[in-house]
């Protein structure tokens, strides 16, 4: 057996290209102390073990080869690949938190404070354990920089940062939305190119601390003055705020990174015991049905969220002229045909999606703004404003889900005798992206199959719907047709393929606003050339957004406020909400009432005569 050492790259001596000490080649099936009773086996051992080792050895021997025949070219690939490695560990440290940043040159010149204290303590260990703990640290950098990536995607998107506890759920939709978008087989290749992204992103970090700390060891001296001159300066700089470009250029980014995600892990966790109390407490909890909305009996009530209706459709510069046109234009229109509204704002708890947030908000009037208290209040008998109907007796409940593609257990807290989701409203036209189909064709079933038909025994009805059509993408998005030709919605074939495709807004946030515009407009024109056609005069039509668009058209620092109108016949109802102070008409003024969402079903309530009767913890 060969006892030739090898020196490393590093300078420091390797163990030997052989197999493991203490295992010997034998004759026979000599047994030796240690190891009897496996003789026989020794052998065979040997062999597999030399067997291992050879392409290694064949691979060294090959590489020590090439140097020696190519030392220029070798040195400067080694120069280049140890560069390449100490600046992908520098950008993970000073990764930005935001998607502005990720393209601002000076983020990337900051002096990071983890990279000082990581050279000093690497420096310092003997080769074992520095290679293991720059081993874990690569891993433990890569693990950050990904929470970081997923903050920074969270944040442009839904306006908050990643939840470690409860946001792993959301990648499933995420997944849905991407093949209901550009289709399922570009999502499976993307989804796998993103997996081994990221697996070759542990991988990479993990090789480039151990290279770096390689390279550490090798030049202790040098690496040391230049641990303490690197120390000094970023306790300088970070002294004295010194800055590039407004960017402090002594950094401590993944520091900071990991303290966020301990406070929000620590915060959720309290959040989660602290919001089941708050669930319990009830205003109307107790109020006997004979005491809720006795003002809205005989009512036709309807209330319908618009999906991403949010007050940037209102006042944005590029979306509001088209939108504010076709509110005016619907306000006039509505008028003629004896229909009065008046609208406001409302604070949505969630941000450019997780719609169910926002409904769920608004029907509890709890401030429900994460997964967990989603599932708390939908797990509880915390009384929705749709159940308040049906809990008088004297209102069937029914919701138009064309977005439910699956079961739906909210149902029961939401109180709706009967649901019709997607598969249940006879549509064979195509879906327009994420949208199963568009808003006219939803609400002209909503009309044939609910609205239409009389309730049983002398009852009124109370109605729950969620239009879709403005669902991120907006391309390609629908247009009205004359309602008696929508028929089973095939209509809509040569429209949805004449539209854009999804890649025309994803790519382009003009084009986004452009279209999200579009979508707000045909959905609001949907919804209000419904009302006139259909609505009588008991109709009372309450329709709001659920959230935000996404910061692709909202932009970075926008607000969570959407529109929320009150649309009836009947003066004397919106008589009962005067001193709301709401705007007349479908579009709510800049400086009308704001409210957060989760205040709108007590003040419904107690608008419309229901009597509080508190239900406590």
């Amino acid at each position: 057996m060969s006892t030739r050492q090898e020196t490393g790259t590093d300078g420091e001596t390797e163990a030997p290209d052989s197999i493991p000490e203490g295992i010997k080649e034998t004759e026979g099936t000599k047994e030796t102390e240690g190891t009897k009773g496996t003789g026989a086996l020794k052998p065979t051992l040997v062999f597999l073990l030399r067997s291992l080792s050879r392409p290694r050895v064949a691979v060294r021997a090959r590489t020590r080869r090439l140097r020696a025949a190519h030392p220029g070219a070798a040195r400067a690939l080694s120069v280049t690949v140890t560069v390449l490695a100490a600046l992908l560990v520098v950008a993970a440290l000073v990764l930005p938190g935001s998607m502005d940043g990720l393209t601002d040159p000076s983020q990337y010149v900051r002096i990071p404070a983890e990279a000082v204290i990581g050279a000093a303590v690497l420096i310092a260990l003997p080769r074992r354990p520095r290679m293991a703990l720059a081993a874990v640290s690569g891993v433990a950098l890569a693990a950050m920089t990904v929470l970081n990536l997923l903050d920074i995607g969270f944040n442009q998107y839904l306006g908050r940062g990643f939840n470690v506890v409860l946001d792993w759920s959301l990648f499933a939709d995420a997944e849905s939305y991407l093949e209901d978008s550009i289709g399922p087989t570009t999502t499976l290749v993307a989804v796998a190119g993103l997996i081994v992204v990221v697996l070759l992103l542990f991988v990479v970090l993990a090789l480039s601390v151990v290279r770096l700390g390689n390279l550490l060891a090798r030049n202790s001296g040098l690496a040391t003055r230049g641990t303490l001159a690197a120390g000094v300066v970023w306790i300088t700089c970070s002294s004295l705020g010194l800055q590039l470009s407004g960017v402090p250029l002594a950094a401590d980014s993944t520091a900071n990174a990991l303290k966020d995600q301990a406070h929000r892990l620590s915060a959720t966790l309290r959040d989660e015991a602290d919001f089941r109390k708050v669930a319990k407490v009830d205003a109307f909890g107790n109020t006997p049905g004979s005491q809720l909305v006795p003002d809205l009996r005989g009512k036709d009530m309807i209330f319908t969220f618009i999906e991403s209706y949010g007050r940037s459709a209102v006042e944005d510069p590029i979306m509001a002229p088209g939108v504010d046109a076709t509110l005016d234009a619907r306000t006039k229109a509505l008028a003629k045909a004896g229909f009065h509204a008046k609208s406001g704002w409302l604070t949505s708890a969630t941000y450019g999606g997780s719609s169910w947030l926002g409904h769920s908000t608004t029907m509890s009037g709890l401030w429900i703004s994460n997964q967990q208290r989603y599932r708390t209040v939908m797990a509880s008998d915390h009384l929705s404003l749709t159940d308040a109907f049906k809990k008088t007796g004297d209102f069937d409940t029914v919701g138009v889900m064309p977005g439910v593609v699956k079961g739906w257990p909210e149902q029961n807290w939401y109180g709706l005798d009967k649901v019709y989701n997607a598969f249940q409203l006879g549509y064979k036209g195509p879906k327009f992206s994420w949208s199963t189909m568009p808003d006219q064709y939803t609400l002209q079933q909503f009309q044939d199959r609910v609205h239409s038909k009389k309730p049983a025994d002398g009852k009124s009805r109370m109605s729950f719907l969620i239009l879709t059509s403005s669902h991120t993408p907006w391309a390609p998005i629908p247009k009205m047709v004359p309602w008696d030709r929508l028929g089973d919605g095939s209509v809509f074939d040569s429209i949805e393929k004449a539209g854009n495709p999804s890649s025309y807004t994803l790519t382009d946030d003009t084009h986004s606003k452009q279209e999200y515009g579009k979508s707000v407009q045909y959905t609001v024109t949907a919804l209000t050339q419904w009302l006139e056609r259909y609505g009588t005069e008991n109709t009372v039509l309450v329709f709001l957004g659920d959230h935000q668009p996404n910061a692709h058209v909202s932009g970075n620092h926008a607000s969570r406020d959407v529109p929320v109108s009150i649309v009836a016949k009947d003066p004397k109802l919106l008589d009962r909400i005067g001193s709301w102070n709401w705007t007349d008409g479908l579009r709510p003024a800049h400086d009308a009432p704001v409210w957060k969402m989760s205040a709108f079903r007590d003040r419904f309530l107690t608008a419309f005569g229901s009597t509080p009767h508190p239900k406590k913890n």
